[in-house]
């Protein structure tokens, strides 16, 4: 016969057993949300969240600097639309975040980022790596929050989340002090709700739809926000059956594919370019899914005397260089659909047929130049050539990142990865490592700058170690090439650019990746071919002859 005693006991060890504390119930509540992974580094102050993440579903992705935790996580939020988690511990493993936690909030990327921190007990007087991270985080995010209460976790969680996703997706932070972290909390997660779709009121359609019509040359502009919206096919119909051309933004990459006979490829140079012409052209741009940070509305609209219309999931950014005629706010597809349903073209943009000639004249002239070191537009063209339609490039931050929006195209969206809100050296090969983990079957190519490489080369050690083979290509100069770029428009000569490498190709081997070494043009196409093969990470080191930056603009100047 079982005593009294022993059933208390018993209901005891119970209670122990399905007790929880706040780090065990964050991490339920994270489940929950559908994280597959949390990239970061232990410390003493998140030691609890930690050991609660040990068997769960979650993957914790240990890497080597917090910085590159918080780009895989940007960069997995801008490829699955679903929040990327990062994690670090206090002081400076919170400001090594800070850095891509911006990238994500200004490029519109769903990301979380949770640091620890010293005990509540200790927040009053000076302490040991204290700071005020809530402070510190509120002008990188959208939202962010200390949990001072376990119970308030489930609430904490799905509000950080709804946050994170919600148009202009971005950014949000939650501080978990040490203290509490370890506290026993009761609670469960909260359920996700199902959102519905919003739509355009008619009335800003039916103005919308009457202004297309009566256009003589419009265009349309696309930014991240069509490829956030799934609304590649609704603007491809759009600019067939209204034969209406398209320009995409560096994020914008794909929306439209480049082969289309209505795509003019990519705008947003920092000088004037084939595609500036289109826009001197126009008298009404449809902006689809564009935010202002992608290219400045200045840049386009000087004057202020182009007609808008602004498409998009919220409405238009107040800018004196942008302001709509019509704001048509609300499923960009649906959007897209009804406007068809209403508008009524007949003319050719003939201008653009032959704009668009001579831009692929342009971009086929160095398609068999064999100089080396490697002119950036026959690296680029190269590459095209071998990486297929489905294929993922993610660019770093330097010269190669204006050679790459303007000679590299793409098929379809989400293909090529373009820092551009905040544009961030050292975001490539972290990048690489979050999209080959959320695209395991595609080729993925870093392309980097020797600067840029630098930065973040570690990250190689994480990717071996976890099983992501890339490929990094290295456009080589010694320098930093985009501000030598720059100082020789503006003063005639550059200063303070210069740094010597190591050998990449050894540096490469050492961390036991496979390193190569271009010494002729037609050496490039093979060793993307056998690098791809590999089983392992690989690093390129390419020359670069960027004495065409200058070159480029005296080609174009005079259009």
């Amino acid at each position: 016969m079982v005593s009294v005693e022993s059933n208390q006991k018993s209901k005891a060890n119970e209670d122990t057993k399905n007790s929880m504390n706040t780090a065990e119930l964050l991490v339920k509540c994270l489940e929950v949300e559908g994280v597959e992974y949390i990239f970061g580094i232990p410390g003493e102050e998140n030691l609890d969240l930690i050991h609660a993440l040990h068997g769960s579903s979650i993957k914790f992705i240990t890497t080597r600097h917090e910085q590159g935790a918080a780009f895989m996580a940007d960069v997995y939020g801008r490829l699955t639309g679903k929040p990327g988690v990062c994690l670090s511990t206090l002081g400076p493993g919170a400001t090594n975040l800070m850095t891509g936690v911006a990238d994500a909030n200004l490029d519109g990327a769903p990301l979380i980022a949770i640091t620890g921190q010293v005990g509540t007990d200790r927040m009053h007087i000076i302490s040991h790596q204290y700071l005020d991270l809530v402070s510190m985080f509120r002008p990188v995010t959208k939202w962010n929050k200390q949990i001072v209460r376990p119970d308030t976790v489930p609430e904490i969680v799905r509000k950080a989340f709804q946050e994170a996703v919600s148009e202009k997706p971005g950014a949000v932070h939650i501080d978990l002090p040490e203290n509490i972290a370890a506290m026993p909390a009761v609670g469960k997660p909260l359920v996700k709700p199902i959102i519905e779709k919003s739509f355009a009121n008619y009335s800003s359609i039916e103005r919308a739809a009457i202004a297309i019509s009566r256009a003589k040359n419009p265009i349309i502009l696309v930014g991240n926000g069509a490829i956030r919206a799934n609304a590649s096919s609704s603007i491809s119909e759009m600019s067939n059956r209204l034969a209406i051309p398209v320009v995409n933004t560096f994020m914008g990459k794909g929306v439209v594919p480049f082969t289309d006979k209505y795509s003019l490829w990519s705008i947003g140079l920092f000088q004037k370019d084939y595609i500036n012409k289109i826009l001197e052209k126009t008298d009404l741009v449809i902006a689809v899914g564009y935010d202002l940070i992608e290219y400045a509305p200045k840049k386009w609209n000087p004057n202020g005397n182009i007609k808008i219309i602004h498409v998009g999931m919220e409405k238009a950014e107040i800018n004196k260089h942008y302001q709509p005629m019509v704001e048509v706010v609300g499923n960009i597809s649906d959007s897209i659909y009804e406007l068809l349903r209403r508008c009524d073209r007949q003319s050719k943009p003939e201008y653009a047929f032959e704009l668009r000639q001579n831009m692929k004249k342009d971009y086929e002239l160095f398609a068999k130049d064999t100089s080396f070191p490697m002119k950036p537009q026959k690296i680029l063209y190269d590459v095209r050539k071998f990486m297929g339609e489905d294929d993922i490039v993610i660019s770093d931050v330097g010269a190669h990142k204006i050679w790459v929006a303007r000679n590299y195209h793409c098929y379809k969206p989400n293909t090529c990865i373009i820092s551009n809100g905040f544009a961030s050296m050292g975001i490539s090969i972290p990048g690489a490592v979050a999209a080959k983990l959320v695209h395991p079957d595609k080729k993925i190519l870093a392309i980097t700058g020797d600067g840029g490489f630098m930065m973040n080369c570690q990250e190689l050690e994480t990717a071996l170690r976890i099983g992501t083979p890339f490929v990094t290509l290295i456009f080589n100069d010694s320098n930093f090439g985009l501000i030598k770029w720059k100082q020789e428009e503006k003063f005639g000569k550059s200063e303070f650019i210069n740094f010597t490498n190591p050998n990449f190709e050894a540096l490469a081997k050492s961390i036991g990746l496979k390193g190569y070494t271009i010494h002729k043009s037609d050496e490039l196409i093979p060793a993307l071919k056998d690098a791809f093969e590999q089983k392992v990470p690989c690093v390129i080191d390419c020359r670069v002859d960027y004495t065409e930056n200058l070159k480029l603009k005296y080609r174009i100047k005079d259009l």
